[in-house]
Parts: C-alpha cells; structure tokens; sequence
C-alpha cells in the first residue's frame, strides 16, 4: 500500500490521493453496511505519506469487540481475539494481518503496569490518545476521507516528532512512548520536539513501571533502525538510558588530566555505526538489521568502567575489560528478558573482541588461528565485523595498519579453511573410536580424551586415524586411569574364562 500522486480512490485537503490495498476498501464497505464507523489509523496511514508498505493493517471503529467479530465473520480467513479486553480483535484475510479496535480511552495507574481501558464512540478522541501526531491520522472507509486533526502530516513534511496533546499527558498514560520517541527518531530519522523532550526527561522515572518485555521489544526496534546511533543518544540525554540500559550512560567515562584515552561512549556509538555500515544484503552472511552484530558493538566496551585503573606515568588501562563486559553483558539481557541464544551470541562477541588485536604485531600461528575460528563458531562473520568496527582512530596510519592485519587473517582463515574444513574442526577419532581403542564404557574419561584430541587437532592440523590412535595411546599411558582399565578388562577376562569351564 502505498501514496501516489493520480488514484482515483480519494483525493483530501492535502493535494495528495491514496490507493490502498482492495481488502481495506472491502473491510470498509463491511462495516459501513453494517452501520459502523471504520478507519485505517497510525503507522499504515503514516507510511502513505513516506511511500512504504505497512506489514500490518490497523484499524479502529465504533464498533464494540463483539460488533466487529460480527461484522468480520464469514469474511475473515481466521480471527482471534487475545486483546479483547483491550478492544482489539485479530484477524488475517489472505496475506494480511489485520486488526481492529473500539475507539477508546486509557490511562496507566501510576502503580501499575497495565492500562485502564474505556470505549469511546468519537474518531477525533481515540487519535488524540495515540503516541504521536504523525501516528494520530486516519482515513475514514470506505470513502478515504483523511482526518489529520493534530498536524500529523505537518509534522512528518517538517521530520519533528510532537504528541497530539499535552506530552507530559501523554507519557503519563502509557511511558513506553518515550521509548518509541526514540525508537522513531532512529527509525525515521525525525527530531524529537523540544517539549517532547523536555517530558522524556522529566519523566524518565515512570518508564520504572513498565515490563522488561515491552522494553526490550522497543530495544531492539531502535538499535535496528536506520539511524541508532540518533535513538540511543537520546536516550541517554535523556536519563531513560539510566533507567533501561545503564551501562551504556556510565561509559561516559571522565577524562583523564591528560587525555590519554577517547571517550568510550562516543567511540561505542561510532563502533554501533560502523557495524551496521557492515552489514550485508538478505543474500550475504549478516543479512542487515542485525541486531545481534549491533547490540554487540554498543555494548562491547561496557566492561571498561569496572577496569579502568591509572598505571605509573599517567596511562590508562581496561585490563580483561572483554571478560567483565560479557558478564555485565549477560545480566542486562537476562533482565530485559532476552532468549538465551541472543544472550550468548552477544555476551561472546563481546568476550571475544579484543582477541584480535596484537596480531598484527606478533603474528600468530596456524593453531591461533584455529583456534580464533572454532571459538568464534558460527559468530565468525559478526566477528569479522566488530573487529573491524572497533577501530575509531584518527590516526590514518594506525587504522590502515589494523585493516591490513584484519585482511591478513581472513586471508589465511580462508586458506585454513580451503585445506581442513575448519567450519567444522573435530578429532581426528570419534567418541566411539576412542572408548574402542581404550577398551574404556562412556564417562567424563571419554571426554578428556576428545578434548585432548581437539588440542592436538588446533595445534598441528588434521593428523589423521594412525597418527591420532598413536598419540591417544601416549597420553592413555600417562593417566591414572589407564591401570584400572587395564584390571578390569583383566576381571571380565577371568570371569568369561570361568564360565566356560
């Protein structure tokens, strides 16, 4: 669905005409013969005016929940109808997802989490009660009549983010918008208005009563919009940063007298930049948003301020800043209620963005160089891209010289890998041909033994059976366990040879 400029569908005060898809025609003319009102209101009617396509179809009526179940049935595909106490019914029409809410009024408890909702039966009321004017247009259906009573398409020509009413009413209802303000301003590249901002700051403590979950969601809105780096400052100019990610905000390190180290913060918003830069198209390795490679490189110095010690002459340094990160890491996306696979794929990036550096300098052998790729597993492309996005450097030279290492290593992960399917590094012998050659049952013996061949894989390469059974047979014959083995196959032995007699 998109805005042109010659439809014949529906022409309004602001000298543009709309075409919209035939199923929000269809879903309009329903509800028209059924005696409700029904218009297609927020981000879709926002995105005529951007010229993008909406995903989702959201609409909203005089008509109660059970009206508009009414109305849909026999024409909908499926419905559902989990927000009804809210006035929301779902619904899906071939490739569309739809849904429908009563008019309404709402308001947070200042205590609490959830909305009090009431219906209402006037379009004009439900939009001033959106988040922002250039969310609070609609076009009445079927007729396409636009209703702008806020200044919404005012504000999206001019790119500034306004509240349709008062903003301090407006945060005080529901204060996740002050998340979605900034979520916008990385998304669609606007500016926060003065007195909206004035409001998220003022207000940032009521975001307090909010759930980790919507925060989170709003999260990653925002870090996976076009402009990051834009939302994430405001969040932290704000003080919402404190609130919902404070360890971005404490890397606004004080300088030192001297300056001898950069500012994390900026340097950490250069480097989300920069990864994002890196990304690649739906056919390449990280297809772009990622948001995996883009957390990970906001949050990749928050283990400097817990390190940071002044040595002897006045240097500085973050010794192990890339354990401690990962740690510090882990615990904030537990508390945003993050899935346990996006923790571990952030927190090891950041454990392992510094495992790079140095090897410009001294070089590393083919086992380092293993041992980089099957650490990295299947992060090693995301890695690839924080570590080149971790260099922020004035200094030409010493960038150039970082880029030229970074290439060197790829290069020789490539060569590595063209010759021993390092994708996929294992022993040269299985579980089951160790406990064979052994003479061992399945136990954590078992996997001293697989980890010693992993070592003496990383360290000289693919050995091969003989030479692997070999030296297995070496180390075997240095463990404790060994004579045991050796009584007990003895016992079993003598106990067969007894039955037989």
């Amino acid at each position: 669905m998109a805005a042109h400029e010659s439809t014949p569908e529906g022409t309004q005060q602001t000298g543009v005409q709309f075409r919209v898809d035939p199923v929000v025609l269809e879903l309009g003319q329903r509800f028209a013969d059924a005696g409700f009102e029904l218009s297609l209101v927020g981000g879709p009617v926002r995105d005529l005016f951007l010229g993008r396509t909406s995903p989702d179809l959201d609409f909203t009526t005089d008509a109660t929940p059970d009206q508009t179940l009414a109305a849909v049935r026999g024409w909908a595909d499926a419905h559902w109808d989990i927000g009804r106490e809210f006035g929301t019914i779902g619904l899906r029409r071939g490739a569309h997802q739809i849904e429908i809410t009563t008019y309404r009024a709402e308001a947070y408890d200042p205590e609490s989490r959830k909305p009090v909702v009431a219906f209402g039966k006037d379009l004009v009321d439900d939009l001033e009660r959106r988040d922002f004017s250039m969310n609070a247009m609609a076009l009445r259906l079927p007729e396409l009549e636009l209703v702008d009573p806020f200044g919404g398409v005012r504000d999206l020509h001019a790119g500034i983010l306004r509240t349709p009413g008062a903003p301090e009413l407006s945060f005080s209802d529901d204060p996740l918008r002050m998340m979605r303000a900034a979520r916008f301003a990385s998304q669609l590249g606007v500016d926060v208005a003065p007195e909206v901002r004035e409001a998220m700051t003022a207000m940032a403590d009521r975001i307090d009563i909010i759930s980790a979950e919507r925060i989170r969601d709003e999260l990653v809105k925002l870090v996976n919009g076009a402009a990051p780096r834009t939302g994430i400052d405001l969040l932290v100019e704000t003080g919402l940063g404190d609130r919902v990610l404070p360890e971005v905000p404490a890397l606004r390190l004080e300088a030192d007298e001297h300056h001898r180290h950069k500012d994390v913060y900026q340097h950490s918003l250069k480097v989300l930049e920069q990864a994002a830069a890196l990304e690649t198209d739906a056919d390449g390795p990280v297809p772009g948003p990622d948001f995996v490679l883009r957390f990970a490189a906001l949050m990749h110095d928050v283990g400097k301020p817990a390190t940071r010690r002044f040595e002897p002459g006045g240097a500085v340094s973050f010794r192990h800043h890339d354990v401690v990160g990962a740690k510090i890491v882990k615990k904030r996306m537990k508390a945003l209620r993050f899935d346990n696979d996006t923790i571990k794929a952030v927190a090891r990036l950041v454990e392992l963005h510094m495992r790079f550096y140095g090897y410009g300098d001294a070089g590393w052998t083919d086992s380092a160089v293993r041992r980089y790729v099957t650490d990295a597993g299947p992060l090693l492309e995301r890695l690839h891209r924080l570590t080149r996005s971790d260099v922020t450097t004035r200094n030409q030279r010493k960038a150039d010289r970082l880029s030229f290492a970074y290439d060197d290593l790829e290069q020789r992960i490539a060569e590595l890998a063209e010759r021993e399917e390092m994708a996929a590094i294992r022993p040269d012998l299985d579980g089951q041909q160790i406990m064979a050659l052994l003479g061992i049952r399945p136990g954590p013996v078992v996997g001293r033994a697989y980890r010693f061949l992993l070592e003496e894989r990383m360290e000289h390469g693919p050995l091969g059976e003989e030479e692997a059974s070999r030296r297995l047979a070496a180390w075997w014959a240095e463990q404790p366990e060994a004579s045991h083995a050796v009584d007990e196959r003895e016992n079993v032995k003598d106990s067969r040879n007894g039955e037989g007699e």
